[in-house]
């Protein structure tokens, strides 16, 4: 597989395991159109790499991902809208299809779609630095891109709903604590940890781990399948009819504190 046609992802190769880094470092990794769309095509390309056993996903620099880019939002009109929901739904369809494993090295700001990205790997772990959260609804957006799957399968619907309706941060060592993931270790030690963890899945039975994944899966996909398309379309009418999108995304670019008016 040639990932050659990626400008902000980047790939490197260890024998069977796969790095996958998103690299728009300046901006902490957030999806702008480009990103995005390139994430909405990468699982799909990796599925098809049989030279690639196990994946690493992490993000360049400080952030593994900040999640959309709000300023890029603030701007797009209809068009850009339905393109980039489309290519939402494609990217949890996608990564739900990929049989190797692939393992969530979190480096710090996993935030929006970045959490969501990293609860749908199969291992998540995460540097002591690193800080997760769904932070749809505090940009005025309906976590519909995946998170009100993942989050209650995680944490339980009630827990979920803390976390998903206030969009509230938890620290690598609180999202541990309450099972959002499994390991925090020394951020120097990050990249080794899941190296070690991306080669026992490369070295091991290939049928088997793949095989036994994806049956996983099968359950993650009914909670997909119950509320992705539902969501991304009451996400899209916040991102065309809410003053309260617009409000947060203004409130973003002007660095002040938003004021919803519910309308």
């Amino acid at each position: 597989m040639n990932y050659s046609n990626y400008d902000f992802i980047k790939f490197d190769r260890s024998e069977g395991v796969l790095t996958v880094k998103l690299n728009r470092p300046g901006a902490r990794n957030a999806t702008d159109q480009y990103l995005h769309k390139e994430l909405s095509r990468v699982f799909a390309d990796i599925a098809q790499d049989k030279k690639t056993r196990a994946v690493i996903l992490t993000g360049a620099g400080s952030a593994f991902c900040a999640g959309g880019d709000l300023k890029h939002g603030l701007n797009m009109n209809r068009e850009q809208t339905d393109s980039m929901t489309e290519e939402g739904r494609k990217i949890i369809m996608d990564i739900l299809d990929v049989p190797q494993p692939i393992i969530a090295a979190v480096n710090g700001y996993a935030m929006g779609l970045g959490a969501t990205l990293a609860l749908f790997c199969d291992f998540v772990i995460a540097s002591e630095n690193a800080v997760f959260a769904d932070t749809h609804v505090t940009a005025g957006y309906v976590a519909g891109d995946g998170g009100a799957a993942i989050w209650p399968l995680l944490l339980g619907i009630n827990n979920a709903k803390a976390f998903l309706l206030t969009g509230d941060w938890l620290t690598a060592a609180a999202a541990k604590e309450i099972g959002l993931i499994r390991d925090v270790v020394p951020a120097d030690l990050l990249m080794a940890h899941a190296q070690t963890m991306a080669t026992r899945m490369a070295t091991g039975p290939r049928m088997a781990i793949e095989g036994t994944k994806l049956t996983i899966n099968r359950l993650l996909r009914n909670a997909v399948e119950a509320t992705l398309d539902y969501g991304i379309q009451k996400e899209k009418e916040c991102m065309l009819v809410s003053n309260d999108t617009v409000e947060a995304l203004s409130a973003f670019v002007e660095k002040r504190a938003p004021v919803f008016d519910g309308t």
